[in-house]
């Protein structure tokens, strides 16, 4: 729990940003980011206030984009609501059978280049030169190609979101997406803490798959970008 009886996971990338994550971390007072090669996220604290939206105008300048994992309900005055996207968190429940694979590689610096042309392919969500940083990533190579991948992200304390799980169109069918989640979620639970996911609501076949491996729909929640106000902060 953080502030007010909210659960970490509602507010699972300030829990990040002002927990394990805080090394990339930048920003004061009520606003944090991730740096900018590391992920476009952003938060605020559960219970925003005048303050968190000052503070939130001042680390991303005048007509500044703010990506919010978060409800947000209204923002205030001046600000513009670009994109609000519908998705679903979910999380990891004893039946979720979790286990390494001899198959998979660890995906690093050198493997960047790949990375950035699978996500350009599939379209996971966020992903930058450096996110391959939040955590452990795995891939599947065929022919030496990368064609499909999956890491860590979020961290909230006791908690990692298995993300950028993505499959080259030529290899889907193949069970590659399970096998990615389960040994990215091995790892997770080896540290003692429990996997959780997000997936954009439309994309229900994917949520179909992590519903019968063993995740549990915990609740919906927003996606959304901003642009602050037209002044200075």
């Amino acid at each position: 729990m953080i502030e007010t009886g909210v659960h970490i996971l509602d507010q699972a990338a300030w829990a990040s940003l002002t927990g394990p994550h805080a090394h990339f971390a930048q920003g004061d007072g009520r606003a944090l980011r991730y740096r900018p090669e590391i992920s476009p996220i952003m938060a605020i604290p559960p219970e925003a206030d005048e303050r968190a939206w000052a503070d939130l105008h001042a680390l991303v300048g005048r007509r500044g984009q703010a990506f919010l994992s978060a409800d947000i309900g209204t923002p205030p005055d001046g600000w513009t609501v670009e994109v609000r996207g519908e998705g679903v968190q979910l999380v990891s429940t004893a039946a979720l059978r979790s286990e390494p694979s001899a198959g998979l590689v660890v995906l690093g610096a050198a493997d960047v280049p790949e990375m950035l042309e699978l996500v350009a392919r599939t379209k996971p969500g966020p992903f930058e030169v450096e996110t391959y940083r939040l955590g452990t990533y795995l891939g599947v190579r065929r022919a030496g190609r990368l064609v499909a991948m999956a890491g860590e992200r979020l961290h909230p304390p006791g908690w990692t979101e298995i993300s950028a799980v993505c499959t080259d169109p030529e290899f889907r069918g193949q069970g590659l997406a399970s096998t990615l989640v389960r040994a990215v979620a091995h790892n997770i639970r080896e540290r003692g803490e429990i996997p959780f996911m997000h997936a954009a609501a439309s994309n229900v076949n994917a949520i179909r798959l992590y519903l019968s491996m063993g995740f549990e729909l915990r609740r919906t929640r927003q996606f959304t970008v901003l642009t602050s106000p037209d002044r200075n902060p």
